[in-house]
């Protein structure tokens, strides 16, 4: 449906019995698992569909080793539940990933092992591989590239992996196709209650942000999932402290992604270095042809929609990286560096321990004024997040209630019911990404049109008439990863991207906004302050 169609669509339709504000990873699990116990859905994404911190994941799915050492043995049983199941339900966006722990000391492959073991423990039947113990050359083999100087061997474990932008549009589409009407570029500005009680309903004004458009919904309910920004759209609604209610829910923090070549570490295992020397954990992850290493947990009380790394960050990971691997890791030599804001869950008592003591669990608010928020949690439990927004609509009687489930078995768009994917994820990206929408890609004039990165003439022109691509950062972002990949190889490849999208569209495609964020994902864009 073309996108002047959908708005008219969306002004037809009436009351809807769910407006979903937010169009991350947790606000399209809700719009899926609500569309898919029948109720009328309409889902409002201000930018792009994972434009947030949802694409910008360290793009792992995993019940969280750093958790289990923390003792949240809840939370990690949860989420390797939870990875099974996306693993599940979308197999060609989501594998499992070996990882190794070298142990440069004698205590640390016993150490770290016997816990790895419960991790394996802990998952049951869910769990995707058992935990080894590796001595020196198997660890090298394992992991060429990593520092041998006094390497006495490592720990093997499993966890898995995904495209995260990818898995949200698969999220978006399966819920268009369970009856959801999504909508990008649709902002938000005003949510107000128009009647309360047995049966209440609000009034949401709506910007349509490429053509300046405005338009009113109703809805019964409407869920506030907007990541970090869950605060601004309270605030906007109704002043949450003249209510008596919490006037921050979000305390975030950032996260810095380095993007180098594969030949630092050309196999296909994993590193994770369990303590960096601020106590944090540090991954080298092969992911489509590159390899990522992060992170870091910086707090920061801005929330701008492209944060940039702080200096500090950025030779900190650098550092680090070259402790672990036997060649340094210099400036030139990065590819990409990208920023993704966690929504952490505010808690005043732990403002002296920084974010790495805040919860990593999600947090769901109702409003005195019936707006029901979330935030918190992270991309492994989505699912089950959304299943909670829904149970506690239910419990204040903002929805009929109503059984659900579905979403833990429903393949997501591109998946086969039985599916066994033959290109692992840290292989350069190809047509495999599309899984069973191969075809319908191929379809699409200018397949044999190669502009780069393995991105096709005939891939541009499908996520512009089926996956709502409006942009060419839509498109080389999020659609196809190149800038998360290579920042240089997105520049050059923006203005034939954006040629297309004229065809398509006949709509500014915003090259230079995008050229200037390829510029952001260097180095030099690094924050000194």
């Amino acid at each position: 449906m073309k996108r002047a169609e959908l708005l008219e669509s969306l002004t037809r339709h009436g009351v809807y019995d769910l407006a979903v504000v937010g169009g991350g990873a947790t606000g399209l699990g809700v719009a899926l698992d609500a569309a898919l116990r029948g109720f009328s859905v309409v889902l409002l994404e201000s930018h792009d569909f994972a434009g947030g911190t949802s694409s910008r994941s360290t793009k792992l799915l995993h019940g969280g080793v750093r958790y289990l050492a923390q003792g949240n043995l809840s939370l990690v049983r949860e989420a390797l539940a939870e990875r099974a199941t996306v693993l599940r339900i979308a197999p060609h966006l989501a594998q499992p990933l070996p990882f190794v722990m070298p142990s440069y000391r004698w205590w640390q492959t016993p150490f770290y092992g016997l816990g790895l073991k419960l991790y394996d423990l802990l998952a049951g039947a869910a769990g995707l591989g058992r935990t080894e113990f590796l001595n020196r050359a198997e660890a090298l083999q394992a992991l060429p590239g990593v520092n041998p100087e006094g390497l006495r061997g490592g720990v093997k474990y499993w966890d898995g992996q995904f495209d995260d932008a990818r898995l949200a549009l698969a999220l978006a589409r399966s819920a268009e196709a369970a009856g959801a009407q999504v909508l990008n570029y649709a902002e938000v500005t005003a949510v107000s209650q128009l009647s309360a009680g047995a049966q209440p309903l609000s009034a949401l004004q709506v910007t349509d942000r490429r053509t300046g458009a405005s338009m009113a919904l109703q809805a019964r309910c409407v869920v506030n999932a907007t990541g970090v920004w869950v605060d601004a759209l309270r605030d906007h609604t109704q002043p949450a402290a003249s209510q008596g209610m919490p006037s921050r829910m979000v305390s975030p923090s950032q996260g810095v992604h380095v993007v180098v070549d594969r030949e630092f570490m050309p196999g296909g295992h994993a590193l994770l270095v369990p303590k960096t020397r601020d106590g944090r954990v540090l991954f080298a992850v092969p992911w489509l042809g590159k390899l990522v290493l992060g992170t870091t947990d910086t707090p920061r009380r801005d929330l701008p929609r492209e944060p940039d790394a702080f200096a500090e960050e950025l030779d900190f990971i650098l550092s680090e990286a070259s402790q672990a691997l036997s060649r340094p890791v210099r400036r030139e030599d990065i590819r990409s560096l990208w920023v993704g804001l966690r929504p952490l869950v505010a808690a005043p008592e732990a403002a002296e321990g920084g974010t790495k003591v805040l919860s990593r669990e999600h947090t769901i608010l109702v409003d005195p004024n019936g707006l029901v928020t979330v935030t918190g949690g992270k991309w492994t439990t989505y699912r089950a997040m959304a299943e909670d927004v829904l149970e506690r609509c239910f419990d204040h009687q903002l929805l009929p209630r109503r059984s659900g489930g579905q979403s833990a078995h429903h393949v997501l768009m591109g998946a086969a019911a039985v599916s066994s994917p033959v290109v692992p994820l840290h292989a350069a990206p190809g047509p495999h990404l599309y899984g069973t929408e191969q075809a319908a890609v191929a379809a699409c004039p200018g397949q044999a049109v190669m502009l780069g990165a393995g991105l096709t003439e005939a891939m541009v022109r499908y996520a512009a008439r089926f996956e709502h691509a409006q942009t060419v950062e839509d498109v080389l972002a999020r659609r196809w990863r190149v800038i998360f990949l290579d920042a240089a190889e997105a520049a050059r490849m923006a203005p034939l991207v954006a040629a297309i999208l004229v065809e398509e569209l006949g709509a500014d495609p915003e090259l230079a906004a995008f050229q200037a964020l390829c510029a952001r994902y260097l180095p030099a864009s690094t924050n000194t302050g």
